[in-house]
């Protein structure tokens, strides 16, 4: 049973800066790419940033130049780094692998950017 684990959500000012990290159980970070999703309140869930096993990267246009996905091999996490943050970045931000068929996502974590 694969279980994502978000951390690193919290509060802070426009401008500022969050890290974010996702840890798995097993190897799911090594057979396959990763992803940031997140939903604002009342709105759907969006993508944020996408790593390939091979480490390219795929970023939203929202995010593009502010946020960065990376893999973290010696705490073995999958990370998003988070600068010049606005408000309209306030969400659950959650993380999300999809293998043989299945979806899993972790519990996400909050972040709130206030103005």
């Amino acid at each position: 049973q694969v279980q994502l684990v978000e951390s690193g959500g919290g509060l802070v000012q426009a401008g500022g800066s969050l890290r974010l990290s996702c840890a798995a159980s097993g190897n799911i970070f090594g057979t396959g790419p990763m992803a940031w999703y997140r939903q604002a309140p009342g709105k759907q869930r969006d993508f944020v940033a996408r790593i390939s096993t091979g480490g390219s990267t795929n970023y939203a246009d929202s995010v593009r130049e502010r946020f960065t996905i990376s893999r973290d091999p010696a705490k073995n996490t999958i990370d998003l780094q988070m600068n010049s943050l606005k408000p309209d970045d306030t969400a659950v931000y959650y993380c999300f692998a999809f293998r043989l068929g299945s979806y899993y996502w972790g519990q996400g974590t909050q972040v709130t950017v206030s103005s």
